[in-house]
């Protein structure tokens, strides 16, 4: 019998290259799935019975729940780098291979949006372009932005992302980059052109704030009231991480006090929002649609390996870039098929 294989809220995949639907309907039963970021665990359990294979979106939370009620899955594939979306303690106690995308094929497309957010924020250009077209084009003499060059930039995380925009930020605008990642040694940030210091030192010293750590329990809301009172007035920040690393009631607050002087968000807690969300109704605040790494060639690699996390399980094989390494003497690529074992193919 062919597997079911669900593609779910992952609207991106397969939409620019059919060719990536064209291969999964080779291999099984292929359907799309869209479902609330909120929707309870049971439910979305109850809605996958009988798709042992998931390709999955940074959104719904597959936790302790979902897996307590899901029915024999065989591998979650996530279409994208991050994993916080998926309890992987649960997943490994299931027997279910979690996968992910390879870091470096989203590092330049998600650190050139960095990049481009940070410039836009500095020179205020939505602002200046909404001016144009409500035809107040008198009014450029209020439009002055900042120079980036120069500036000291703080990034907190400097692993696959951030190290690449430290590096933009260092060689291309000549700018003091202030690292903090303790998971990083401080030699390896000082090799990648940054300084390594506290995550207090590079809040009070940085004029500009980007975000590139991984979303964990421990750093949930670490901007807090408390962090953005240590900042520098009128601090411009950038997230292309996750937006639960900022508490949205600190921002607004700094927002409103001019502590920060204007944000640039590619994520935002509790993502989808709507049209009447308060951080819309401030003028220096760019708020996209989670698009970092929508580029064509970034879209084309991913869709490919996430093909490849499927073609490889359904052979027996162990995939690429498995995030619960521990699960392999358990899981199972089949209903018939023996535990995955390292180096081996078991079908």
């Amino acid at each position: 019998m062919r597997p079911r294989i669900a593609i779910v809220n992952s609207s991106s995949f397969g939409l620019y290259f059919p060719e990536h639907l064209d291969r999964l309907a080779a291999l099984g039963e292929v359907r799309r799935f869209e479902f609330p970021s909120n929707v309870e665990g049971r439910e979305l359990a109850r809605a996958l019975q009988g798709f042992p294979i998931l390709i999955v979106s940074v959104s719904p939370r597959f936790g302790p729940e979902f897996f307590a009620h899901k029915d024999e899955t065989w591998l979650i594939a996530r279409h994208g780098i991050g994993v916080d979306n998926i309890h992987l303690p649960s997943a490994t106690a299931h027997g279910v291979l979690v996968t992910r995308v390879t870091p470096w094929m989203e590092q330049d497309a998600v650190a050139e949006m960095t990049v481009a957010l940070l410039l836009t924020i500095l020179r205020r250009i939505p602002e200046a372009a909404a001016a144009v077209r409500e035809g107040r084009w008198a009014e450029r003499a209020a439009f002055v932005g900042w120079d980036l060059r120069g500036k000291t930039v703080g990034l907190i995380g400097f692993g696959n992302i951030g190290s690449r925009v430290g590096e933009i930020l260092r060689h291309g605008f000549q700018a003091r980059v202030l690292a903090y990642d303790p998971y990083v040694p401080p030699e390896a940030i000082r090799g990648g052109g940054a300084e390594p210091v506290d995550l207090d030192t590079l809040l009070r010293e940085a004029d500009i704030l980007s975000l590139h750590a991984a979303l964990t329990e421990e750093n949930f809301h670490m901007l807090s009231h408390e962090a953005f009172a240590k900042m520098k007035p009128g601090v411009i920040l950038v997230n292309t991480a996750r937006g639960e690393l900022i508490d949205e009631a600190a921002l607004i607050a700094a927002l409103e006090s001019g502590r920060v002087a204007g944000a640039a968000l590619d994520v935002v807690e509790g993502e989808p929002i709507g049209s009447d969300h308060p951080l819309l109704r401030f003028p220096n605040v760019l708020v996209v649609p989670h698009i970092a790494a929508y580029t064509y060639e970034t879209l084309r690699r991913m869709g490919a390996k996430v093909i490849s996390d499927v073609e490889r399980v359904l052979r027996g094989e162990i995939p690429e870039e498995v995030v619960n390494p521990e699960v392999l003497p358990h899981a199972r690529a089949r209903k018939r098929g023996a535990p995955l074992v390292d180096g081996s193919s078991v079908l």
